[in-house]
């Protein structure tokens, strides 16, 4: 049984968060190990697996990038290293230039102003590559799966930025 099928939804890129939420809630219910506090043994380790499945499943699915590529996997669509080089050179100079854009940050004058701009600047090119990504899903070809894939990379880039601009922000307002 697939993460898709435990919540009871059809494998497809969009879904319901807040009727996974809800459906999570209820299937922990059922299945938390201490409910099974007096049962025997197995049926604690069965309760125990159970429960870590849900919850595995619960956190692929309710991120994004993370559904992204559990859909990838169970379409067996072969995808590159998250090390491997982009073919694609325009994507590898727009990553130069985030990285100095996020390297002037540093230097700004005015922090705050610097940080929203550049946060503004990754949310649209976050965003554009999201629905590039979902509508390459939502087709389900051989071709688009690898694309889309492609696209997962890319965001998780992204993503990466978001997470060193607010590791850079804490450094420069924590050190004020």
């Amino acid at each position: 049984m697939n993460y898709f099928q435990i919540f009871g939804f059809t494998e497809q890129y969009e879904l319901d968060v807040h009727k996974l939420a809800d459906i999570y809630q209820t299937l922990q219910k059922k299945v938390h190990p201490d409910k099974f506090a007096h049962a025997s043994s197995q049926e604690q380790l069965v309760a125990v697996k159970r429960s870590t499945l849900i919850n595995d499943a619960y956190q692929t699915l309710k991120h994004p990038l993370k559904r992204a590529q559990y859909l990838l996997t169970l379409r067996e669509s072969d995808q590159p290293n998250e090390q491997a080089s982009f073919s694609d050179n325009s994507f590898l100079m727009r990553q130069m230039e985030l990285h100095e854009m996020l390297d002037d940050v540093k230097h700004a004058n005015d922090h705050e102003a610097a940080i929203l701009s550049y946060a503004a600047v990754l949310n649209t090119g976050f965003e554009e590559l999201a629905l590039e990504m979902h509508t390459l899903l939502d087709e389900n070809s051989i071709q688009s799966n690898l694309l889309a894939g492609d696209k997962l990379r890319k965001l998780k880039f992204y993503q990466k930025l978001r997470v060193d601009l607010d590791k850079l922000e804490d450094q420069l307002f924590n050190d004020d």
